[in-house]
């Protein structure tokens, strides 16, 4: 897209979008609009969500001194046109990519960036703390948080409502509601009681009746009966008396897209003292057909989705899950496998908060919707839901992103782990997962696993042995089963293939040798197994063991390998502190075995979003790099030398 082109092309500041009128600010909507649409679909990213608030972003950043005035967002993903017209246009082509912009918010990357969000539900406490932090300072900006895209399904939001509407604090929440979370009445009535509440003279009328009364016998009467005519009102044709219950004044619901009537009631409500919760419609993917239709498609869309220059009648991409001839992801071949465990057992149920299709259960909850669960983004509901099917016999799968299972981790211990329940957690995006960036790599899930007493926890080198697991897990009725895998190819994967129970604690030697062993877990099996074989060709006695098992760990083998070997190499996708290196270090120092060994694993520190090859040769976890560090290791020549 030709920027220079357009009428606004110059507007990428708050300053600069608040010298508009209401009528150039709908043209500058429609502008965004159209070059978000066809920068997102050329590049990938989340296009329907920021679709929906290209308005609302407009109308805040007019109304509110930003960046003085404080303004959180909600799982990122939905502040593209935030970062637009936050000093960042010119840089969306860069979004996701390494070295380019982030696609979640990020406090380093632009002082409009108030509070970073990847992960779901966290604006309204951040805001609170920000507003708490503000009042003990003695400043005087606004704070507004907006919430939505499902957020509101998270019970941290509540924690948070039910805590800062007691406060008294000057606070605004902006309920961005797509129909992702809450689907109220919206009508004629309802947008003229909105007006009414937002009009500075009803609320001058009210506060002098208020005082009125203060000088009228029985006036805790009156004041208790006007507050329930007030309620009773607010009740036929609206769904705001769970937000007044917590504290906070409920406005609306309001169109989001309209700006004629948006911006006067930003204007208005900007001022209010005290907790307030204003209540905006929105429609997911605004202003392209295909997306408004299918908005879950569109959620995120692949680089090179057709755009037609961001025309609304634009044809429908063609997104292929699994072509001809090309493996599968994990993600597939899971949703696959659990498809067909269901089928033989009628006590299989799977779950999974808010990512029906993103840990490729869609295919089972239409086959099987009875036994299949989506309790929104609520992934310590999900674990402790789960745990209530399992103390009644049933078999639970929780299919849960492996950062996203961070935050049920009380649930893991306490109502999985501690009543012996044998819950099995399918942790996808386990480690780097690319373009999404450090708020979703999967780096932590073996350490903060494997520390859990009798959880077992696995990772397959392939899809086939990601069944073999599943069914294990399945065969078991003693222990929490943990299984990760990344997001990419599953290697190998017969869909025809029975599974196998496999030995709890079993390794696999996949290259026997003497000399130098290596042992990889995981993603990292394909990887170094190129590598030995290559090195085996050169001449050099190396051999590989598949360590699917990182708890318990096989000590028999390894203390085969301990005995016979003169070094030792263990590569795994997780951080360096937990997980298999530190489960083999402890093992080994148990039996008073030690040999030189060299460790593989992602840094002690957070990773930045890009292509995950090339992220993982960044880390020195690529194939290219697994062999350069073990010829350094090992003594082994360089090819070519």
């Amino acid at each position: 897209m030709n920027r220079s082109s357009k009428k606004y092309s110059h507007i990428d500041t708050p300053e600069a979008l608040r010298t508009l009128s209401i009528g150039e600010l709908k043209e500058l909507a429609e502008e965004l609009r159209e070059e978000l649409i066809e920068v997102i679909t050329q590049n990938g990213g989340h296009l329907a969500p920021s679709l929906g608030v290209i308005e609302l972003t407009i109308a805040l950043h007019k109304v509110f001194d930003t960046p003085r005035d404080k303004i959180i967002w909600d799982v990122g993903h939905q502040a593209y046109v935030h970062k637009m017209l936050t000093g960042r246009r010119t840089k969306l082509h860069t979004i996701r990519q390494f070295g380019g912009i982030s696609g979640f918010l990020k406090r380093s990357e632009s002082e409009y960036d108030v509070f970073g969000a990847g992960h779901a539900s966290t604006s309204i406490s951040a805001a609170y703390g920000i507003a708490c932090a503000r009042d003990l300072l003695g400043e005087t900006y606004r704070v507004c948080a907006v919430i939505g895209d499902g957020a509101m399904t998270g019970g941290l939001a509540y924690e948070a409502l039910n805590n800062a509407g007691s406060s008294g604090k000057d606070l605004l929440v902006i309920l961005n509601d797509n129909k992702m979370s809450i689907s109220p009445n919206v009508g004629a009535i309802s947008k003229y009681l909105v007006n009414i509440i937002t009009d500075p003279r009803y609320r001058k009328t009210k506060d002098e009746i208020w005082e009125l009364t203060e000088r009228l016998p029985g006036k805790d009467t009156i004041r208790h009966v006007a507050r329930r005519i007030e309620e009773g009102v607010k009740a036929l044709v609206s769904p705001g008396m769970l937000f007044e219950d917590l504290g906070f004044q409920y406005i609306g619901p309001i169109d989001g897209h309209h700006l004629d009537d948006l911006i006067p009631i930003l204007e208005r409500v900007r001022n209010f003292r005290g907790p307030v919760l204003l209540h905006v419609m929105t429609v997911k993917g605004k202003g392209w057909d295909i997306a408004e239709a299918d908005p879950v498609k569109f959620h995120g869309v692949k680089a090179g989705t057709p755009s037609k220059n961001g025309s609304a009648n634009a044809l429908p991409p063609k997104i292929e899950t699994t072509k001809t001839g090309v493996l599968p992801t994990y993600t597939d071949a899971f949703g696959e496998i659990v498809l067909q465990l269901a089928k033989e057992n009628q006590k299989l149920i799977a779950i999974t908060a808010a990512m029906c299709d993103g840990t490729g259960l869609s295919k089972f909850a239409e086959q099987f919707p009875n036994r299949f669960f989506d309790v929104g983004i609520a992934e310590g509901h999900a674990v402790c839901f789960a745990a209530g099917l399992a103390t009644q016999g049933l078999r639970p799968i929780c299919a849960i992103y492996s950062t996203f299972l961070q935050r049920a981790y009380d649930q893991i211990v306490h109502d999985v782990a501690i009543q012996h329940l044998p819950v099995i957690f399918a942790l996808d995006r386990a480690g780097l997962v690319g373009e999404d960036g450090p708020t979703h790599h999967g780096a932590l899930d073996l350490s903060y696993l494997t520390c859990i007493q009798e959880m077992v926890v696995a990772c397959p080198k392939d899809g086939n042995e990601l069944r073999d697991l599943l069914v294990t897990a399945l065969d078991q009725t003693t222990h929490p089963f943990a299984i990760r895998y990344p997001k990419e190819s599953c290697v190998a994967f017969t869909k025809e293939q029975t599974g196998r129970v496999l030995p709890i604690g079993s390794w696999e030697i996949l290259i026997p040798a003497k000399q130098v062993m290596v042992l990889a877990t995981g993603a990292m099996v394909s990887r170094a197994q190129q590598v030995v074989r290559q090195l085996q060709n050169e001449g050099y006695d190396i051999g590989l063991v598949n360590a699917r098992f990182v708890k318990p760990i096989d000590e028999a083998l390894l203390l085969q390998i301990t005995k016979e070997s003169s070094k030792l190499i263990i590569i795994e996708e997780n951080s360096p502190i937990g997980g298999l290196g530190t489960m083999v270090t402890r093992a080994m120092n148990q039996h008073h075995r030690s040999l030189p060994t060299m460790f593989m694993a992602l840094p002690d520190r957070f990773v930045e979003h890009g292509a995950r090859e090339s992220l993982l040769e960044l880390v020195s976890l690529s194939s290219n790099s697994i062999e350069k560090r073990i010829r350094e290791f090992c003594s082994f020549e360089s090819r070519g030398e």
